[in-house]
């Protein structure tokens, strides 16, 4: 598999899972099921996870597979993989604010080096071109031809006034006392992988995350922010975030553009 092959093929699924999704967003109701976790999941979770696992099985079949919606696929491991969260953001869809994802990403030695975030109901697309660089899609998102792309970079932060962005659905005490050690111009609140994907547009300058999260809700977001020039490390000693872990569980890690004086946890 080449750069070249992905990308077009992530770009396509990502955009057929945003029309199912969005099918079933825009309908009279959904059911709404409990995973083990206690997490919700609803049958647009489902649906996108089976076409995107579909698409990308057929495409690259001999690459492993992990998406969140497959516990088989939770207990699998290999230096190179595809990983998927089909719906990050299920809360935010299941109240209707539009603030969802379709993440599709790969990761190789332990790195995302490519990854596609599309907001269906924002009408937002941001992904990494085959030589790293990331950029915003805009137009009509024709699933077959690519339309105009932006380069997307990060900001040159203002260390004495930060723009910063949190969690909708998980914001804290403990992310607040975080944010507060920051003199910050402005904190606002975004649902899913879009806070990596303000970072990467300049749209903000941090994203602390002092939460749970598993890797397939930040391997897209982290790749699209790679290769906008921001970086993602661990909350507790500032190492890289790295994939690939048991269980596939991320630690608390902050997100940011380098230009952030970073504070200790």
């Amino acid at each position: 598999m080449t750069y070249d092959a992905l990308i077009p093929v992530i770009r396509r699924l990502a955009l057929e899972a945003g029309d199912t999704i969005m099918d079933i967003y825009n309908s009279d109701g959904f059911d709404v099921k409990v995973k083990s976790d206690a997490s919700p999941v609803t049958e647009a979770d489902e649906a996108a996870d089976a076409l995107i696992s579909a698409g990308l099985r057929a495409a690259f079949p001999n690459i492993l597979l992990v998406t969140e919606e497959q516990a088989a696929s939770h207990s699998e491991k290999g230096d190179t993989f595809l990983i998927v969260d089909p719906l990050d953001g299920t809360k935010e869809f299941i109240n209707r604010r539009g603030d969802f994802t379709v993440n599709i990403a790969l990761v190789e030695n332990g790195t995302p080096t490519r990854g596609v975030v599309y907001a269906p109901a924002r009408g937002r697309m941001f992904y990494t071109l085959a030589d790293g660089q990331s950029v915003e899609e805009t137009g009509a998102l024709d699933k077959d031809q690519p339309g105009a792309v932006t380069p997307i970079s990060v900001s040159d932060p203002d260390n004495s006034a930060l723009l910063v962005v949190a969690s909708k659905s998980h914001r804290d005490q403990a992310t607040d006392d975080y944010i507060n050690k920051y003199q910050v111009q402005d904190s606002k609140s975004a649902g899913s992988s879009l806070k990596f994907c303000l970072i990467a547009t300049g749209e903000a300058d941090i994203y602390p995350r002092v939460g749970r999260t598993m890797e397939w809700d930040t391997a897209a977001g982290h790749a699209v922010l790679t290769g906008a020039g921001g970086k993602v490390v661990r909350f507790d000693n500032h190492a890289p975030l790295t994939y690939g872990k048991d269980g596939y569980a991320n630690p608390f890690f902050i997100a940011y553009a380098p230009g952030v004086d970073l504070k200790e946890a």
